[in-house]
């Protein structure tokens, strides 16, 4: 679907050239737009570069260790539209060529490392076949999410009918760029209880919206604030990857903080916001003023109802220490999970090869029935039994039994009694809001703050982002939605970030989700709520298959399993504003959907 990966052709290196260690930084970390040091030279290869020798009269200071310059195809080796993981010796980069010209960039995502030579090039961007991740590809920028880190660039020129790169060692190897941010110029101690960006929440809506009011040039006091007591880490990877611990996780190091003045308290729970004195008071008593306000304060699990509340070793899972626990105690032991959530199914697949059992209880007759359609959760209950799951569903719990105050049994509404040592609750969740209730900040019915394009809420300089909003979203004619997805929340922080500084940008973003389990991943792309026929190609038998969710005759969503990268190739008709209609699909030929690809 993506064009497999040839065999590259052999690399003539031709030469290897360095800059001064200063020069070298600027490289690395040039700011948006200006990845190449060679502003002299255009970062790409369209004919008519300057040369080498040219390139040698403007930075004459050169040294033979951190660069190196390689001949890696003719220049007819690759057609408008096609892109090429090309080796310099030192690392690999993606050659790319758009409109008659030549582009060079990184070809690892920067977010979990998918080969972007496998993914969906587009107008002047490459969509991550994963995840959905875009890159500017003369600039490495990233343009949609997940992720935080840009791509190097690297320098490209055609001589004698050869495609010529030049890249710096360190970006080969590292595959990845920090945008340059700003520092703050207001002198203030931690102490003072005044911060002109105070954020609530250190997800990736909170911390992106930090990241990027750095990137665009805040030089004021940015605080963040957050119930966790780590600094923000991959939540996603809690439930796929349950020993992991919260260093392994961790998204910036202290160390990055403290570099761009982000200040991030820990362990502080927001009771109240007063937005007419525009203050925050916390648990403790302490209080914040604040200019702009940013509430990212995620989802909290809902509560079960059931006898024995008092009983040990049941969990919901929020934190690495919980993840933790939970894997431990179900080593060659009973495992209960209660709910067909994508976080409790998770959970169940990655225990199945520790735990003695693994049993999952729902109140439907087919997990993911809701998001995605019975006939995919049919197959993927099969794929769950044939990995020593079994299912209790249209069931409930009525009762936890425990000994000496450890779990024991649980015992379902039907009367079936499970033998269990450890049980995770995983029936959804509900927005952390409850603190606004008397702030003044909006709050509909559902618990969910309604926001404008730029994310902010009905409180002049108060925004909110996350699980937590309801949204305009461009691809259903700006109906307000709420969208609790990693990649969703990312974007939220940065166009908060640049509603606050006055820079305000449209939600143009396609949803893009994922879930993992026993090796295989589902991608989706789109927004199928209430969706009223699912059209299947593939085979479901055999888990490769593409599910496009439709509603009144037009494409609303698409979902598949081992056939990358057809959901990015959706994500870009979607983010076109191009409609896909029903009869689009239903006749099994894709071909519309095919371009180039890539070698």
């Amino acid at each position: 679907m993506g064009g497999c990966l040839s065999k590259p052709k052999p690399v003539e290196v031709k030469v290897e050239l360095t800059l001064l260690d200063k020069e070298k930084e600027v490289d690395l970390m040039s700011p948006n737009g200006k990845a190449s040091p060679f502003s002299e030279c255009r970062p790409n290869g369209s004919l008519g570069h300057c040369s080498d020798e040219d390139s040698m009269t403007l930075r004459p200071q050169r040294k033979n260790r951190d660069y190196i310059e390689a001949s890696v195809c003719h220049i007819k080796d690759l057609e408008n539209g096609q892109m090429r993981e090309v080796d310099l010796g030192a690392g690999r980069a993606l050659l790319i060529k758009e409109h008659g010209e030549f582009f060079a960039m990184g070809h690892k995502c920067p977010h979990y490392g998918a080969p972007l030579v496998k993914g969906v090039l587009s107008k002047g961007h490459v969509r991550c076949p994963w995840h959905g991740a875009c890159f500017n590809i003369a600039t490495g920028d990233i343009e949609d999410f997940p992720g935080l880190d840009s791509l190097p660039t690297f320098q490209v020129r055609v001589e004698k009918e050869k495609v010529i790169i030049r890249a710096n060692k360190q970006a080969l190897q590292t595959q990845r760029r920090s945008k340059v941010m700003s520092k703050c110029s207001a002198v203030i101690n931690s102490s003072t209880g005044f911060s002109h960006v105070l954020i609530i929440g250190s997800g990736p809506a909170g911390l992106v919206c930090a990241e990027t009011l750095r990137q665009e040039g805040f030089t004021d006091r940015i605080v963040i604030c957050t119930t966790d007591k780590h600094l923000p880490y991959d939540r996603p990877k809690l439930s796929k990857s349950l020993e992991s611990t919260a260093e392994q996780l961790q998204l910036r190091s202290s160390d990055f903080f403290q570099m761009h003045d982000i200040e991030v308290l820990l362990e502080k729970e927001v009771v109240s916001v007063d937005v007419k004195t525009h203050t925050v008071t916390f648990r403790d008593g302490f209080k914040m003023e604040y200019r702009k306000l940013f509430i990212a304060t995620g989802s909290r699990p809902k509560p079960l109802s059931y006898k024995g509340k008092d009983v040990g070793n049941v969990f919901h899972l929020r934190t690495p220490e919980d993840a933790n626990s939970i894997v431990t105690l179900a080593s060659s032991k009973n495992a209960v999970i209660i709910g067909t959530s994508f976080i409790g199914m998770e959970v169940a697949a990655a225990l199945t090869d520790k735990a003695h059992s693994v049993s999952v209880i729902g109140i439907e007759a087919v997990p993911f029935r809701k998001a995605l359609g019975e006939k995919v959760g049919k197959a993927l209950m099969k794929l769950f039994e044939a990995n020593r799951v079994k299912f209790y569903m249209l069931n409930e719990v009525w009762e936890m039994r425990g000994h000496n105050g450890q779990l024991k049994e649980v015992v379902l509404k039907s009367g079936k009694v499970l033998r269990a040592d450890v049980c995770v609750i995983g029936i959804g969740s509900s927005p952390a809001t409850a603190f606004l209730k008397q702030s003044g900040v909006h709050i509909d019915s559902k618990g969910f703050i309604p926001v404008n394009k730029t994310m902010q809420t009905n409180i002049d300089g108060v925004f909110a982002g996350g699980d937590v909003v309801t949204f305009p979203l461009a691809l259903r004619s700006n109906k307000k939605v709420n969208i609790p997805h990693w990649q969703m929340a990312h974007v939220h922080g940065r166009l908060a970030a640049l509603g606050i500084m006055g820079k305000a940008s449209d939600i143009k973003t396609v949803p893009y989700f994922w879930t993992a389990m026993f090796g295989k991943s589902i991608r989706y792309a789109g927004y199928g709520d209430g969706f009223d026929d699912v059209v299947i190609q593939g085979d479901l038998d055999e888990l490769k298959f593409v599910a496009f969710y439709t509603k009144s005759e037009e494409v609303v969503a698409v979902a598949s399993m081992n056939y990358d990268p057809i959901v990015s190739r959706v994500a870009e008709v979607f983010g076109s504003g191009k409609t896909i209609r029903k009869r689009d699909v239903e006749t099994g030929d894709m071909s519309w959907l095919i371009v180039k690809g890539s070698q």
